[in-house]
C-alpha cells in the first residue's frame, strides 16, 4: 500500500484499522442523513456534512435535500439559495455544478474551479479561432468577458438569452467536437460556464425547473474572499470529502476532485490522514476518524438522479451490486434515481402522468423492504405535490431496460 508523504500508516507489526463494507454502509446511513434518526438540521448543514451538493439539474438539490431534511419545504431551500444566500452554486470539481456553502467558495474557487476555469479557456479560446470568429481567441474571451462584467454588474440577474440582448458577441455560433462529431451552439452558453468556473459571474436564482439568471459576485454576495492557494484550498475539500466520505480509496478522492494524484497526495499529507484497509485494499480517513459506527438499524430511501451519495466514490461495489449497477449508472457514470436499503441500492424509482412515485426494485427483497419503500414514495409523492421532475432516463427505467 503505497503511502502519501507525510501520512501515517501503520508501523511494522501495528495492525492497520480495517473498515469493510458494512461500516461504510452504517457510515453512509448516519453521517449523509438517510436513516431517521439522524436527519439534517437544514439545507446548510445538509451541504456541509455531504461537502456539497450535486446541482447539473436544478431539481436534484431540492430532491437531495428532501431525502435529508425532515419538513423541508420548497421556501425552506430557495431562502438558503436565494434569501440569506448561505448557499451558492458554482461549477468546480469535474466540471460539475455543485450547490456548497458560501464559506467555502475561496477554497472552491482556489483550487477545483480554476483548474477547470483553465482548461475551459483553452478549450473555448481554440473553438473560438477554428470556428472563423477571429484569429487571437484569448483576446476574444477576455473582451467579451469584460462586456458580459460590466452589463451584470449594471443590471438585476439576467438569463443568458436577455444577456445576449446587450453582448452580441455572445450570438456568435462556435464550433465543438471533431469529424462526424462536430456541433454548433451559440458562445453564450460556454462563455458563461468558463467564467462561472473563474468567479467572475454566477448563477443568482435558478427555478425548480427552469433557467438560471446570471450575476457577479459581488452583487449577489457583496464582499467576496479571495481564493485560496491551490494546495490551501484542495485540503480543505480533501478534509471535507473525507469527512463525509470516508473512508476511500485514493481513486475515489481523485475521481471527486477532478484533481490529479499529485494534488491529492500532498492534501492527504497535509492533512495527515491515516491509511486503512477495506475490502476493495487500501483507504484514506482523517486522523480522528477511526472508530467503527454503531448500527443505526434498518432504513429505506429514495435518491435523486446524481444524488451526492450516489456520485461520492468512485469504486461504489460496496453499496451497488454490480448486477444492478447497469440499470443506474449510464455509460459516462452519472446516476439516475436510485431506491436504497439498509446501505445498498435495490433499484430506482420513476413517476407516472399523475407525479405519483412508484418504486422499481431490481433485487428480491424482503416484505419489510417493500413496505418501507413504499412509505418514502408515499412521502416523496406528497412532498413533490403533483410535480414531475424531468429525468431522461424514465423510459429505460420503467421499460427495465440498460441505461446506456
Amino acid at each position: 500500500m503505497p503511502t502519501p508523504p507525510g501520512t501515517r500508516s501503520a508501523s511494522a507489526g501495528e495492525p492497520v484499522t480495517h473498515l469493510g463494507g458494512e461500516e461504510r454502509r452504517r457510515r453512509l446511513a448516519v453521517r449523509h442523513g438517510l436513516h431517521p434518526r439522524h436527519r439534517h438540521a437544514d439545507p446548510l448543514a445538509s451541504a456541509r456534512t455531504l461537502a456539497a451538493l450535486h446541482a447539473t439539474d436544478a431539481s436534484t438539490v431540492y430532491l437531495t435535500l428532501a431525502a435529508r431534511v425532515d419538513g423541508l419545504s420548497l421556501d425552506d431551500v430557495d431562502e438558503a439559495l436565494y434569501a440569506d444566500r448561505s448557499l451558492v452554486r458554482q461549477l468546480a470539481m469535474r466540471r460539475t455544478l455543485w450547490v456548497i456553502p458560501r464559506d467555502d467558495l475561496p477554497a472552491v474557487r482556489g483550487s477545483a474551479a480554476a483548474r477547470v476555469a483553465g482548461q475551459e479557456e483553452r478549450r473555448l479560446a481554440g473553438d473560438v479561432e477554428r470556428s472563423g470568429i477571429t484569429r487571437d481567441g484569448q483576446a476574444w474571451l477576455e473582451e467579451v468577458a469584460g462586456r458580459v462584467r460590466e452589463v451584470l454588474a449594471g443590471q438585476d440577474p439576467l438569463t443568458s438569452t436577455e444577456l445576449r440582448d446587450h453582448v452580441p458577441e455572445l450570438d456568435a455560433r462556435v464550433s465543438q467536437g471533431s469529424g462526424a462529431w462536430v456541433s454548433q451552439a451559440p458562445a453564450a452558453t460556454r462563455v458563461l460556464t468558463w467564467l462561472g468556473a473563474r468567479g467572475d459571474v454566477m448563477r443568482a436564482q435558478t427555478p425548480f425547473t427552469g433557467r438560471p439568471r446570471w450575476t457577479t459576485p459581488d452583487r449577489w454576495l457583496g464582499t467576496v474572499p479571495p481564493p485560496l492557494r491551490v494546495d490551501e484550498g484542495y485540503a480543505v475539500l480533501v478534509r471535507h470529502y473525507l469527512r463525509a466520505f470516508g473512508p476511500a480509496t485514493e481513486d475515489d478522492v481523485v475521481w471527486w476532485l477532478g484533481a490529479t494524484k499529485t494534488a491529492v497526495r500532498r492534501a492527504l499529507a497535509e492533512l495527515g490522514a491515516v491509511q486503512v484497509r477495506l475490502d476493495e485494499g487500501a483507504g484514506w480517513v482523517l486522523p480522528d476518524d477511526t472508530e467503527p459506527t454503531p448500527d443505526p438499524g434498518p432504513w429505506a430511501a429514495l435518491l435523486p438522479t446524481l444524488d451526492p451519495t450516489m456520485m461520492g466514490w468512485k469504486g461504489r461495489d460496496f453499496y451497488l451490486d454490480p448486477s444492478i449497477r447497469p440499470y443506474v449508472i449510464d455509460s459516462a457514470g452519472n446516476a439516475t434515481t436510485t431506491a436504497w436499503w439498509c446501505g445498498r441500492v435495490v433499484g430506482s424509482w420513476v413517476q407516472d402522468d399523475d407525479a405519483t412515485v412508484l418504486v422499481l426494485p431490481r433485487a428480491d427483497l424482503t416484505s419489510q423492504a417493500l413496505a418501507a419503500l413504499q412509505e418514502q414514495a408515499e412521502r416523496l409523492t406528497a412532498w413533490l405535490a403533483g410535480v414531475v421532475v424531468p429525468n431522461v432516463y424514465a423510459a429505460k427505467q420503467a421499460a427495465g431496460r440498460e441505461l446506456g
